[in-house]
């Protein structure tokens, strides 16, 4: 999605060899324009999904999963990262890895959110390692729910996220792909 390209390169910071910022469009300030933009197209490569749900983690996956949702005019599911008062029993939980804040999170939905009658479109921000992405599948498994895609925003090809999800035939739709970062510069990869 050359706009989303065109963005990265504009505002993405490139920290070490593995790490792109983009905290003044994606997760820290949104751009909602830009989010609208996402959500038409993620509508646009799943609209031929039977989509029931669409399901993220907190917090940085809820801008563009918003978006998606108000698209295909179905509920938002994220899962919480941290329980509440609120949010304590009947739960689905995984376990989840960041990898940008070197620690484990469990998270959790509530099982009054997902069920087996769901066909599920999963959105997030980044895909890298795919620990989040496989944390959700989790979840879905424990609700008897389907799997109909992953969207995902920006998709890092030089880890192991995309392989994983390949080698369980998961359909990935990747709005931008970085091959590598070289010299503080992002080399996108062909799209798919």
């Amino acid at each position: 999605m050359k706009l989303l390209e065109d963005r990265i390169k504009k505002d993405g910071q490139v920290i070490g060899t593995d790490v792109l910022k983009v905290d003044n469009f994606l997760n820290h300030q949104v751009d909602p324009d830009l989010m609208a933009d996402l959500g038409k197209e993620f509508y646009r490569r799943f609209s031929n999904e039977p989509i029931t749900k669409i399901l993220t983690v907190e917090s940085s996956g809820i801008a563009p999963a918003i978006a998606t949702a108000m698209e295909f005019h179905k509920p938002l599911v994220f899962a919480r990262k941290h329980k509440s008062l609120t949010l304590k029993d009947h739960l689905y939980t995984a376990t989840v890895y960041s990898f940008t804040k070197k620690t484990s999170n469990e998270i959790a939905i509530s099982r009054k959110f997902l069920s087996a009658d769901d066909n599920v479109l999963i959105i997030d921000d980044f895909l890298a390692n795919g620990q989040a992405v496989e944390g959700l599948m989790e979840i879905i498994a424990q609700a008897g729910a389907t799997l109909s895609g992953v969207g995902i925003v920006i998709e890092k090809t030089f880890q192991k996220g995309r392989k994983l999800l390949d080698d369980k035939h998961v359909r990935v739709e990747s709005l931008a792909r970085i091959s590598a970062f070289e010299d503080g510069h992002v080399i996108f990869a062909p799209e798919d």
